[in-house]
C-alpha cells in the first residue's frame, strides 16, 4: 500500500477540538464532518484538500478528548495519511479502528514542510519528500493494521473475517 500526495502542515498539540470543533459533533456524518476539518485552526483547509494528500504535524498530534470524530473527519477529508512526531495514544487507537493510516516518524515531521510532495509506503514505513528529495524510515504497519487499513477500519476487517 502507498499514498502520495500534498502536505499540509501543522505544529504541536493539534487537540481534537481544533481537528473538529465540538459544536459540529451533532453528527456523525462522515461528509458532514469533513466539511468543517481543521476548521479552528486553518480555515482554508477544506478548500485546498485534495483526495489523497498529507497531513503532518509535530508533537502529540489527536490529543484532547477521546472523540472519534476527529480522525473521522480527517479521514473523510481526503487525507490518506497523517505523519507526526507523536501522536496522542487514543488518537492513534481510534485512527486505525476506522482505518485512517498514521505514522510516526519525528525525523520526517520536522523536516516536510506544506506544499511538499510526499510518497509514504505502508509496507516497509519509507516516507519520500519527493520535492526535496529526503527520504526517512517510518514504522510500517504490522500486517494486521495493514488489513484492517485497507478494509477501511476494524469493524469492516471483523466482518470480513465472518463471511
Amino acid at each position: 500500500m502507498k499514498a502520495r500526495g500534498t502536505v499540509h502542515k501543522y505544529g504541536d498539540n493539534v487537540d481534537t477540538d481544533v481537528i473538529i470543533p465540538a459544536r459540529y459533533l451533532n453528527s456523525s456524518d462522515p461528509a458532514e464532518l469533513a466539511k468543517k476539518c481543521m476548521e479552528d485552526i486553518d480555515k482554508e483547509f477544506v478548500n485546498r484538500v485534495k483526495t489523497g494528500d498529507i497531513m503532518v504535524a509535530n508533537k502529540n498530534f489527536g490529543c484532547g478528548s477521546s472523540r472519534e470524530h476527529a480522525p473521522i473527519a480527517i479521514k473523510a477529508s481526503g487525507i490518506a495519511c497523517v505523519i507526526a512526531e507523536t501522536f496522542a495514544r487514543i488518537f492513534y487507537r481510534n485512527a486505525i479502528n476506522i482505518g485512517l493510516p498514521i505514522i510516526e516518524c519525528p525525523e520526517a515531521a520536522k523536516a516536510i514542510e506544506a506544499g511538499d510532495d510526499v510518497e509514504i509506503d505502508f509496507d516497509t514505513g519509507m516516507i519520500y519528500d519527493r520535492t526535496k528529495g529526503l527520504e526517512f524510515k517510518g514504522q510500517a504497519f504490522p500486517e494486521f493494521m495493514q488489513k484492517i487499513i485497507r478494509a477501511e477500519g476494524l469493524m469492516n476487517y471483523i466482518n470480513q473475517k465472518e463471511d
